[in-house]
């Protein structure tokens, strides 16, 4: 069943589960046992030793510990500790009490986290969960639902740093792009030059960012948004207390009443100098020959480098913590709960990797890669093409980067031997469909890590970004299909946005967002 049609069942059966029961971890584990089962011929033996291969190779692999997935799991736990100190501390209410005598509006609060998400940039992960601890006292005084905190900061992390050049995807992109330029003999670029220029090509990643802040300022709620959204401003509920909500401490302990700003601040600074530090110290131990910035971002351990940076702002929270006089929870106390708010983004991030890992044996992204290889594709129309493809494969295996390696080859080579004036759209629609696919699907990486900055029911943030997403993809769609018509880059992103901007006004003609509400705070 590799590599064929049936290869598409797990995926879709998980998918529909996880819209119909909204029981995420359920959902995966039935996709897991039915991708098992269609790899062994149904044989229970067979499946249940493939469940348990899956399961301990994501921490023991090839003989020795899979110290990648490892950093990253410990970097969820440091962070909930880090979390957990920054609270008890009293820090997250004294910056919610002084962030709120400065943003005065909760446009502004949500406008918070989109800036950011913007201005970090260096990597997807970072971005996901460092925002959401910045962003989550302010967003919380002026009753912003955790999901709409989430898309925000989702719909930011992905789109800003797959069209930056210095992060850990830029560089990924680069040096994949490189290898498709010499294998195809063309000499008009290097990778650096290509993937500049194409970023005006990705034509969903300015859809997706026009999007969030067009949400915020019209008040464009719809669809699940706008009931939490609901919930959010006129019964304070800003999350579903009866679902699993990562990163969540439930009020386990009482804050120290002296604590300070800086009690929130300096673990969040720590957190994101020591993270870059070591993202540079890593970058330059695993680049050989000349060593320069791109280089450095190009071989960086960006999940060592967050286990750094998680490990350091986790000592400097315990640190504040214990120098505060007053009445105060045991140290045990708060990592235990710290640790334990992370614990639903650890199960449901450890179902997605085997998952993941189980559809890679299926070769579903093979499979659709083929199917795309065989279509008589007119060159013209060739960017819009792989966007679906790229956005469909994103979304059935949850990887923008495993849907980079497969789809980056095929589209430039397609590109190289019918029409090279098609190359760089054609990567850079690749991007823009993976990213899309990314957003829309439960089991992405970077979309559970969004849900666990946010505090956010994973769910319930799918739900609640997808008509987003499509909306942004179903612009995107049609500026590359005036690509295809026109072959003007420019036009093409301007008709995309000015389609974003339309149907955000034709279903919301009037922002409704009454000054007192606007102004209404917790």
């Amino acid at each position: 069943m590799e590599g064929t049609i049936y290869s598409l069942i797990p995926p879709l059966v998980m998918l529909v589960l996880v819209l119909v029961t909204r029981r995420v971890l359920i959902s995966l584990g039935v996709g897991i046992l039915l991708g098992a089962f269609m790899l062994h011929d149904f044989s229970i033996t067979a499946t249940l030793s493939e469940v348990w291969t899956q399961f301990y190779t994501i921490f023991y692999v090839d003989g020795a510990l899979n110290l990648g997935n490892l950093f990253l799991l410990s970097f969820l736990i440091l962070l909930g500790i880090t979390t957990a100190f920054m609270t008890a501390s009293g820090g997250s209410r004294a910056f919610g009490e002084w962030a709120i005598q400065r943003v005065k509006t909760r446009k502004g609060a949500q406008s918070m986290p989109a800036v950011l998400g913007i201005i970090i940039f260096i990597d997807d992960y970072f971005n996901s969960l460092a925002i959401g601890q910045v962003a989550r006292p302010l967003t919380d005084r002026y009753k912003v639902s955790r999901a709409k905190l989430a898309y925000l900061i989702d719909s930011t992390s992905a789109p800003i740093t797959v069209i930056s050049p210095i992060s850990s995807w830029g560089a990924y992109i680069i040096g994949t792009i490189g290898t498709i330029i010499a294998t195809n003999e063309l000499t008009q670029f290097s990778g650096l030059e290509a993937f500049v220029k194409m970023i005006p090509m990705n034509l969903y990643v300015f859809a997706a960012i026009l999007l969030v802040f067009l949400t915020i300022y019209r008040k464009f709620d719809i669809g699940a948004m706008k009931k939490h959204e609901q919930k959010a401003e006129l019964e304070g509920e800003l999350v579903d207390k009866t679902k699993d909500v990562p990163g969540d401490l439930n009020n386990e302990f009482k804050d120290v009443r002296n604590g300070r700003v800086y009690h929130l601040i300096v673990p969040i600074i720590v957190l994101i100098a020591a993270t870059v530090i070591a993202m540079v110290v890593t970058g330059i131990q695993g680049t050989e020959g000349n060593v320069t910035i791109l280089e450095i971002f190009k071989n960086t351990n960006v999940n060592r480098s967050l286990f750094a940076g998680g490990l350091f702002a986790a000592l400097s929270g315990f640190i504040l913590y214990v120098t505060q006089s007053g009445e105060k929870s045991s140290l045990s106390k708060v990592s235990l709960e710290g640790s334990k708010a992370m614990m639903p983004a650890i199960y449901i991030l450890v179902f997605a990797w085997m998952i993941g890992a189980i559809i890679g044996e299926l070769e579903t992204g093979k499979f659709l890669a083929a199917q795309f290889e065989s279509l008589n594709i007119q060159p013209s129309y060739l960017p819009l093409l792989v966007f679906l493809v790229s956005g469909g494969m994103a979304f059935a295996t949850g990887t923008s980067w495993g849907t980079f390696g497969i789809m980056l080859p095929i589209a430039g080579n397609i590109a190289a031997n019918t029409d090279v004036s098609m190359f760089l759209p054609a990567l850079a629609a690749v991007l823009a469909g993976s990213v899309f696919g990314d957003h829309c699907s439960p089991i992405s990486d970077t979309s559970i890590l969004s849900s666990t900055g946010a505090g956010s029911n994973h769910i319930d943030h799918v739900m609640t970004q997808l008509p987003y997403a499509l909306i942004s993809a179903a612009a995107t769609s049609v500026g590359y299909v005036v690509y295809g018509m026109t072959s003007s880059a420019m036009l093409s992103l301007i008709i995309t946005l000015l389609i974003v901007v339309l149907v955000v006004f034709a279903i919301n003609p009037k922002s409704n967002h009454s000054k007192a509400n606007e102004s209404k705070t917790a």
